[in-house]
């Protein structure tokens, strides 16, 4: 896009600053020069060949600027309406590499948020499609529940018993995942801003270890927690809390009655990690790639009731507090989560 309102109105105003000059050299040789006309032609025209000079150079660089100006109003067009690549960056000296730095920031930074607001709102709608799929099950097996009620066709006190516990799993179920989806979400969208101080872990471990005591108790399973006292961590407790909490009922889920799990800490001078293992029935070596996704289950016949999401969950915690989450497994060996923590 070209435009020549700049430089008509520098043509004119300069034009007028020099015709004033002229006028007022004029009148100064008369003064001087008075009858001595050569002299004062002489005077007014090197006077005029300067100002043609000076004029003709002063017009090069105002084209030079105000077209590469223009090239940059260009660019901005044609991304406007092409939504393309912008061009590869010109390095330059003065102002106007000033400029064609500053702009390739711009636009830099404008794809990137739109690349943000793009990747959050297919985040957005994954998260919704997730959850919509996923209560479809519990949902439909609620409504076959009422129905049963409705139409008055469990006579058996027992029957009743059993469907009305069943429709309580399914609405703890609808609730873990809810909540879970929701933390989840606002971890990866960035709304959780985790504290970071310092905690003594070993009381952190074993308020999670309280977290999972009913069901360790009811399945005769031992919990055994190799930490020193004198052991610290920099991190956000409540939430580490929970992602421990998450690793140990995975644990206890995928592993018989009566069996061990462990936590185990070792500390170095550039690192925290902390063990949580067990002697499930481990993974296949094919599965560990996928564990950590939503909604993933390895062993569904397990758990009937699991959601699939608090792996993904205790990922993105970790992660969010700057740690690291790792899996080994082994079928029939057991599992072993490992969180990583750089000092």
């Amino acid at each position: 896009m070209k435009s020549d309102y700049e430089r008509k109105r520098y043509r004119n105003r300069y034009l007028l600053s020099v015709g004033i000059v002229l006028i007022t050299e004029l009148c100064f040789s008369l003064c001087i020069f008075s009858g001595q006309l050569w002299k004062i032609l002489i005077n007014t025209g090197i006077l005029v060949v300067f100002a043609i000079y000076i004029y003709i150079l002063s017009k090069r660089e105002i084209n030079y600027v105000y077209t590469e100006v223009e090239k940059v109003s260009d660019i901005i067009d044609h991304l406007l309406d092409d939504d393309c690549e912008p061009p590869v960056e010109e390095y330059r000296e003065g102002t106007i590499g000033i400029l064609y730095t500053n702009f390739h920031k711009l636009v830099k930074s404008l794809q990137e948020s739109k690349n943000r607001a793009l990747e959050e709102k297919i985040f957005m709608r994954d998260i919704i499609s997730d959850i919509s799929h996923q209560l479809k099950t519990p949902l439909a097996s609620l409504t076959v529940f009422l129905d049963l009620f409705l139409e008055d066709k469990l006579e058996d006190e027992e029957k009743r018993k059993n469907v009305l516990n069943e429709a309580k799993n399914q609405l703890n179920r609808m609730e873990w995942m809810v909540l879970s989806m929701l933390k989840l979400a606002r971890i990866e969208a960035g709304a959780i801003s985790f504290e970071h101080q310092e905690h003594a872990l070993e009381s952190l471990l074993l308020q999670a270890a309280d977290g999972v005591q009913f069901m360790l108790q009811k399945r005769k399973q031992t919990l055994n927690i190799d930490c020193g006292q004198e052991v610290m961590l920099l991190c956000d407790s409540g939430w580490l809390t929970e992602a421990v909490i998450n690793l140990l009922k995975n644990a206890s889920d995928y592993s018989d009655d009566g069996k061990n799990i462990w936590i185990i800490v070792e500390q170095t001078n550039v690192f925290m990690r902390i063990y949580i293992k067990d002697e499930g029935m481990g993974i296949a070596e094919n599965e560990l790639p996928n564990i950590f996704k939503r909604f993933y289950r390895v062993h569904q016949e397990v758990n009937p009731n699991s959601v699939g999401i608090g792996l993904s969950l205790t990922k993105s915690i970790v992660e969010g507090m700057g740690g690291s989450i790792s899996v080994q497994s082994r079928e029939g060996k057991g599992t072993c989560f490992i969180l990583t923590f750089m000092k």
